[in-house]
């Protein structure tokens, strides 16, 4: 099984991240380049790839399990200005030259949000920026993420997905993340996660799956809100959650937790402690702990 979660890129940027992930007990991760809500960017330190990739050499990493998440203020679906459209493109062009660099393969993309135009004019928007973005002798594939239809948002659809990926001009550049939460508020039942791979493998193929955001949702299904939720805690639940994780037909695909931290610092009133360790035992040893909480809480408090 290959699993991991969402890491920090610190300052010791994807050698931290890596260090992060083996301390989770993970085989897999996921990280933003720099936050995903500004354009800030510090410059790659060679030395620090270096290190990550021998460190996760040695702790049975592979760089196709690493993947990069593109940051939310790129909207590919946006034309109305023309110049933050193309600011979206280069920016989407800078993360992938960052992730060329570091030797990442796949990077995340939220398709964007058709804001005060219809679903069919912000795909072509997409489908357009998309072709604008590709580098030459690009390696590292875009993964399209499954979305949960909030507000404008395109590619809450199998049907939306598929027409993205018709447009692209390079197709074997592109392929999709399904997001557990994401397919569950935008009214696919994960309950049934066969019955759904085989409408994505006739829709779109499985192949095009090379990754999977595992994550429970607040929200009834088809809510279209995107709150996630810790692993069996939602409205997904624990065993459903277990069996897409040890789906043979994604086997060979990272399975990626974006659930949310813990506690309750007082002064600011944020979940301060990841969940993931705890969350990826549980999903290893196939036994949902109803003190999660408790017992996250407690073990991050007694070094305090």
């Amino acid at each position: 099984m290959i699993l991991g979660c969402h890491v920090n890129f610190g300052s010791e940027q994807l050698f931290g991240s890596a260090k992060q992930a083996i301390g989770y007990g993970c085989n897999a991760f996921m990280f933003y380049t720099g936050a995903p809500q500004n354009t800030i960017r510090k410059k790659l330190d060679e030395s620090l790839i270096l290190n990550a990739k021998k460190y996760m050499k040695e702790n049975n990493i592979l760089m196709e399990n690493v993947i990069c998440h593109a940051p939310y203020i790129i909207n590919l679906a946006n034309r109305s200005d023309e110049t933050r459209w193309q600011f979206s493109i280069n920016f989407l062009k800078n993360e992938i030259l960052r992730c060329e660099e570091m030797g990442v393969t796949r990077i995340v993309l939220h398709p964007g949000s058709a804001v005060g135009i219809s679903k069919e004019e912000g795909i072509q928007n997409i489908i357009d920026g998309l072709n604008r973005v590709i580098l030459e002798n690009q390696k590292c594939v875009i993964l399209l993420e499954t979305m949960a239809g909030k507000g404008s948002e395109c590619g809450s659809t199998l049907s939306e997905i598929k027409a993205i990926l018709d447009g692209v001009n390079v197709k074997s550049l592109f392929g999709v993340c399904l997001d557990t939460c994401h397919l569950h508020d935008a009214g696919y039942d994960m309950h049934d996660f066969n019955a759904f791979l085989n409408e994505f493998d006739q829709e779109i193929g499985l192949s095009k799956i090379l990754c999977v955001h595992l994550n429970d949702s607040k929200n009834e299904m088809g809510t279209h809100k995107d709150r996630h939720e810790n692993i069996g805690f939602g409205k997904i639940g624990f065993d459903s959650l277990l069996s897409i994780c040890y789906s043979e037909k994604l086997k060979e695909v990272p399975k990626i937790l974006e659930t949310p931290y813990l506690g309750e610092n007082k002064e600011d009133k944020k979940r301060i402690y990841p969940p993931y360790a705890f969350e990826i035992n549980m999903l290893k040893q196939k036994q949902f702990c109803l003190s999660l909480y408790e017992d996250v809480v407690h073990f991050y408090k007694k070094d305090l």
